[in-house]
């Protein structure tokens, strides 16, 4: 288990007492234990005495036993004893506290929820109660809409024991250490707080085959019988950055930051790196790139809360370093941070329980800008209901290792590392070219995609219509379509945010300019000439139209009904095109590209097929003259036909205007 590098570091400077009328000498030794972190022995003397223990005094005791399972990691365990020590009134209202978070790690989030407003009835200032319950709402909404990466057990190289904080040790990615309290560990003595063996670092190996070689401890100058790990090597991998911590079953001795040198003989004896001497925890090393910032964990004073991240600068590979500074509040929060990771890109990743996310630590990606720090959760499926620490990346692609405990079918101890990549995204447009009024499919049609990333490309549509592009993501796409006797047609598409592959269809519309194209929805009052408002859009629209095809010169044609005389109808349309035509012009559209024209009742509507489908009582091919109108007998049916007549048309004189 990872206890050394995170909950010794939680704990360290953390008892708690019990006030209990007597104790046996079991007993006591069990709180000694529990105080010096020796949670795992002490979980069997607390056991093997409670009986003897009054039922007032049960309380304190169950929420001891709790903790152990709690630091241990063993979340379930912790869960039920939670439960029991509430049952049996434990004081400390942080039963509640750590009950819910039990629970959230179990993913029983509506019950974790009932917990936590528990707590803050009696705790009202403590906004972890709050962070609880944003992160059981956050967790299930993340859990339903994942991120797009892969996860996969590194089985080749996970143990029984516990395996975590894996770092690169090549810069093809091929050699891995890592931590881990496996058989093969340093010592024959097993830790009071994990029952497991104290951890080492282990390196790894991966052959052009892709197959890991078995795992062996680093040379003796690193591995001791205390707790190594939390390894960082500098971009050169010739130095070795690690935490070793030291504890016995009775003393709380502390972590520190080391740093070896590697020679041919192999790694040279490390050295202190000093950072603070009034703390206890000095852990977790990430060294930049250019080996002038290391980012750290610690508990010193000065912090958020718990343990924070640190660092410390200077101003050459050869300088001391400076005094540690702590990356504030948009990092650290009164709960634990821990991990540090920083990369290439300048990009800090971590873990933290005191940030709102799915479990136990989560991981999350800190992105420096002019505020500081914006800090973002990395999601389901890196992050689960359990704990979730220790990454790192490869530099040129979303891929790399973290720690985690949560169980799936690979998991075979406490810890396992995991593999995780970004799968390469897909974008393909699809689409088709048709003719607006007929469905049919154009053959031979243009097609033109212009990215917002400055792409453009083109082709033509096959036999049936179709036509294929590859996108890129974030990119915002507009479609234009052109065919000879069509207007140009357009659609728009975009990747942005999209995390997953995506196959879209679109379709373009264009229209013939064989026949005239009716403008719908603009309206006149009765016997006036003036545009009613709501006729704007459509007209709006056709101004889009003309700028979709810049070279087109159009004939604005206004109909009227039978009824009235000629002369005046005639009057009257011509008013109405103008009318059309003066709006078009105050918007900016050329005068040389419109012209006006009414033509009173003399052009009755031809009935086409949509306008049939509309209006059962008339038939394909019908004129809708004056004589067509007599022959109805329902008055409805003639008002309706007049209202087809009333229309305004624009067709198609030229296609060779060119702007001065």
């Amino acid at each position: 288990m990872r206890f050394t590098f995170k909950a010794l570091l939680i704990i360290l400077l953390i008892g708690l007492s019990v006030n209990a009328t007597a104790q046996t000498n079991r007993m006591r030794r069990a709180d000694a234990l529990f105080e010096a972190g020796g949670y795992f022995d002490a979980i069997d003397l607390y056991k093997r005495d409670l009986d003897k223990v009054a039922r007032e005094d049960m309380g304190p005791y169950l929420n001891k036993i709790a903790d152990c399972y709690r630091f241990t990691g063993n979340a379930r365990q912790a869960e039920l004893w939670y439960a029991k020590a509430i049952m049996r009134n434990a004081p400390d209202p942080k039963v509640f506290y750590y009950y819910a978070e039990m629970l959230k790690m179990g993913e029983k989030y509506d019950e974790a929820i009932e917990q936590y407003q528990k707590y803050k009835e009696l705790v009202p200032n403590d906004p972890m109660a709050n962070v609880g319950i944003e992160s059981c709402e956050l967790a299930q909404k993340w859990k339903a809409s994942p991120a797009g990466y892969e996860v996969v057990n590194l089985r080749a190289i996970n143990s029984r024991q516990s395996d975590f904080s894996p770092a690169y040790a090549s810069d093809d990615y091929s050699i891995l250490f890592f931590t881990s309290s496996r058989d093969d560990a340093t010592g024959s003595n097993e830790h009071a707080s994990t029952g497991e063996k104290f951890t080492d670092i282990f390196m790894s190996q991966r052959d052009r085959q892709g197959k890991w070689s078995k795992p062996k401890p680093l040379e003796e100058s690193i591995n001791t019988t205390y707790d190594e790990g939390a390894p960082s090597l500098t971009s050169d991998f010739n130095k070795l950055y690690f935490t070793r911590c030291r504890t016995s079953k009775r003393n709380k001795l502390g972590c520190e930051i080391l740093v070896s040198e590697r020679r041919e003989q192999g790694w040279l004896t490390p050295d202190v790196v000093p950072i603070s001497e009034d703390s206890m925890v000095v852990a977790h090393p990430s060294i930049s790139d250019d080996e002038l910032t290391l980012y750290f964990v610690s508990n010193m004073p000065g912090g958020m809360g718990g343990n924070d991240i640190w660092k410390v600068t200077r101003n050459s590979a050869s300088d001391s370093w400076g005094e540690p500074i702590n990356l504030g509040s948009k990092i650290n929060t009164k709960g634990n941070e821990m991990f540090p990771y920083i990369h290439s890109d300048g990009t800090l990743y971590f873990s933290s329980d005191g940030h709102p996310g799915m479990g136990g630590l989560d991981i999350f990606r800190a992105t420096p800008n002019d505020n500081g720090w914006e800090v973002e959760n990395m999601r389901y499926p890196i992050n689960s209901s359990a704990d979730d620490f220790g990454i790192i990346f490869e530099r040129e692609r979303e891929a790399g290792y973290f720690s985690s405990r949560r169980r799936d079918r690979g998991s075979r101890g406490g810890d396992n590392i995991f593999l995780f990549y970004l799968p390469e995204i897909n974008f393909n447009m699809i689409g088709k070219v048709v003719d607006d009024k007929l469905g049919k499919p154009l053959a031979n049609a243009s097609v033109q995609l212009v990215g917002s990333d400055g792409l453009i490309a083109n082709s033509k549509t096959d036999a049936d219509g179709s036509f294929r592009f590859m996108l890129n993501p974030n990119t915002d796409y507009v479609l234009i379509a052109s065919r000879e006797g069509y207007l140009n047609g357009k659609g728009r598409e975009t990747t942005r945010g999209l995390s997953e592959s995506k196959e879209f269809d679109m379709s373009i519309s264009l229209t013939s300019t064989a026949k005239p194209i009716e403008l719908p929805n603009i309206f006149y009052d009765f016997d006036q000439w003036e545009l009613r408002p709501e006729s704007m859009a459509a007209l709006d629209k056709l101004i889009e139209v003309l700028n979709d095809n810049p070279t087109i010169v159009i004939e604005l044609g206004a109909h009227t009904d039978s009824r009235g005389t000629l002369d005046y109808n005639y009057d009257l349309s011509q008013k109405r095109a103008q009318s059309v035509v003066n709006y078009l012009i105050e918007r900016g559209v050329p005068t040389e590209r419109l012209k006006a024209k009414g033509y009173a009742q003399s052009q009755p509507k031809v009935v086409d097929e949509p306008l049939a489908q509309q209006y059962s009582f008339l038939q394909v091919g019908a004129t809708l003259n004056q004589q067509y109108i007599d022959q109805l007998v329902d008055e409805q049916q003639q008002e309706t036909v007049h209202q087809i007549n009333r229309r305004t048309e624009f067709k198609v004189l030229s296609t060779d205007y060119k702007a001065e």
